[in-house]
């Protein structure tokens, strides 16, 4: 096999990534973005490489059952090449847009890979879309062919479109079967792709509209999350573990690109109702090495016996959200690890993080990642500032930067305005330039003329054991324009009464400055997106609509009902 220098090059800068781990000064004083040329083609061009006569595992996949499988670079190389060659025949070529809507199973890892070879462009679907969703995303996607299990493959009777359908699992009509896919001799049908051709287009999440439609090419994500991979901690021969849904943008940053880029082994634990003690059997018997996981399912563990920490466990990460200092301190106490946050979006891979070997400081996301130019804007003045947008800087090379959103200029010009990429986060710097999230742009509220926090105020409230989630939205108030209030997931444990809310408004009061304080709470299910994010703006309409109906809502507790809570702590009402 011919190994181009544009493998060279990615190789060599991998290399000093690993080669720099625990000195991120050093990684941003010398890492430059690798040159693979006018031709890239991550598949080929890296994967098929390293897995050359390769017998290391690298995908392992465990069912709550017990069964697993495992398959090896080699194999899953020799795999994905026989898929390839099998789509190729259905149709699939350079260019098409491919919809995958498959869970955490051996397939998704080849097909992935076969359609990246055919230089064809990946459409990341989740397995719990319905089918008016499903619609929407093969119209605005424009999609060719879709390849979903058979248990899904009902949804799209009511999807129209001229899509080649191909099913796995028991036959399904109008579906052609992945498995013949197995019997076919593999053929030389790798695509010559332009590294700026795209690659990938994933949905966003929807937390405030219609997901947009983010295009990555076949380097700003296969090459892009070098910087990832650093946050990650990987090392060659590695076993990680990140719990993520196909579908999101985060899969493809912890089970696909990142660990394959160290070549490191993919782990995955699947199940159908989260069991912690389960998981950590898991962790300690696979001898998981890196561990990352979202802010809900930490928070789930530390309210289980925690135990010691997994013998092999060297590196625990989170991402998705901002996680709360007191679960970050809970953790280390039991495990003697600190979590590191990561900080990235769909449109990126992670730019900003807590690296391994750094000095963490209490509630801060980190520093920006070797290769990323972040600035922080003032979204008044747009100048630069110590609190501001987080943005990148343009000017300087963005390799892990989305292409723009598809066939959304408008939307890709707002995005790129004057020279940065605007996240839509708002957090402050400090002088040692370690970076803290303080919330999006449409979260931040005025209270009696002060900007509040949601995420600083939920931070506090959930230091009490009675919480296990919060949401804070703004309520219309007279006085103060607006309150904070506290949607709450209780913890295990404990009941919605008089007493819990007392309790939980009196903790806020002590634990917050006036201007920031809980003043309203309610117990309730938070909504969310189906990639688990909190849906704070369903949260905020309800505030407004019983604002402008003038009702109360029947289920609220407020800190007016008990007046020894107002009369209580050092600051005045």
């Amino acid at each position: 096999m011919t190994v181009f220098s544009s493998t060279t090059n990615f190789r060599a800068a991998r290399d000093q990534l690993l080669h720099l781990r625990g000195d991120l000064p050093g990684a941003v004083s010398e890492f430059v973005w690798p040159d693979v040329g006018e031709n890239f083609n991550w598949a080929t061009d890296w994967f098929d490489v390293i897995a050359t006569d390769n017998t290391r595992t690298a995908l392992w996949i465990v069912e709550e059952d017990g069964s697993e499988i495992k398959v090896t670079f080699a194999e899953m190389a020799e795999r994905s090449d026989r898929v390839a060659t099998w789509l190729s025949d259905q149709g699939v070529g350079r260019g098409d847009h491919v919809m995958l809507m498959l869970g955490n199973q051996v397939e998704l890892w080849e097909a992935m890979l076969a359609i990246l070879k055919l230089g064809a462009v990946i459409l990341p679907t989740s397995t719990v879309l319905a089918t008016n969703d499903l619609a929407d995303r093969v119209a605005r996607g424009r999609v060719d062919h879709v390849i979903a299990n058979a248990e899904d493959t009902d949804k799209f009777a009511g999807v129209p479109g001229d899509y080649t359908r191909i099913g796995i699992g028991p036959a399904s009509d109008g579906w052609r079967s992945f498995a013949d896919a197995y019997n076919v001799d593999a053929r030389d049908v790798n695509a010559v792709v332009a590294a700026d051709e795209p690659s990938l287009i994933y949905f966003t999440s929807g937390t405030t509209s219609k997901p947009k439609m983010v295009v990555h090419t076949q380097t700003s994500y296969p090459v892009g999350h070098l910087s990832t991979m650093y946050w990650l901690g990987l090392q060659p021969g590695d076993v990680h573990l990140a719990i993520s849904s196909p579908g999101w943008g985060k899969h493809a940053w912890s089970c696909f690109f990142a660990p394959w880029n160290a070549e490191a082994t993919v782990f995955v634990y699947n199940y159908s109702r989260f069991n912690p003690s389960a998981l950590k059997a898991q962790l300690e018997r696979a001898e998981v090495s890196t561990f990352c996981a979202p802010p809900t399912v930490w928070r789930m563990l530390i309210q289980s016996d925690l135990g010691t920490k997994p013998p092999a466990m060297r590196e625990i990460l989170s991402a998705g959200e901002p996680l709360n200092p007191e679960v970050i301190n809970q953790i280390q106490k039991s495990w003697s690890l600190v979590v590191r946050d990561g900080y990235g979006q769909t449109e990126t891979t992670a730019i900003i993080a807590n690296a391994p070997g750094s000095a963490l400081k209490s509630g801060s996301m980190g520093q920006p990642l070797p290769g990323v130019h972040v600035a922080l804007l003032d979204p008044i003045t747009g100048e630069l500032a110590d609190e501001g947008e987080i943005c990148l800087d343009l000017s300087q090379p963005a390799v892990n930067l989305m292409a723009g959103y598809f066939e959304d200029p408008e939307r890709t010009s707002a995005a790129t305005r004057d020279g940065y990429f605007h996240t839509g986060d708002v957090a402050t710097r400090d002088e040692n330039g370690y970076i803290t999230f303080i919330g999006r742009t449409d979260d931040i509220f005025k209270s009696s003329d002060y900007k509040v926090s949601p995420f600083e105020v939920e931070s506090v409230l959930i230091e009490h054991p009675a919480i296990a989630e919060a949401a804070v939205v703004p309520a219309p108030d007279a006085t103060r324009l607006n309150i904070a209030k506290a949607y709450i997931a209780l913890a295990a444990g404990w009941e919605p009464t008089e007493e819990t809310a007392k309790a939980v408004l009196l903790h806020a009061r002590l634990g917050l400055p006036p201007y920031m304080r809980v003043r309203r709470i309610e117990f309730y299910e938070l909504p969310k997106t189906i990639s688990g994010k909190i849906r704070r703006v369903d949260l905020r309409n309800r505030e407004a609509d019983a604002a402008n109906e003038n009702v109360r809502l029947p289920d609220e507790w407020r800190d007016d009902q008990f007046p020894d809570i107002r009369s209580a702590g050092a600051h005045p009402a």
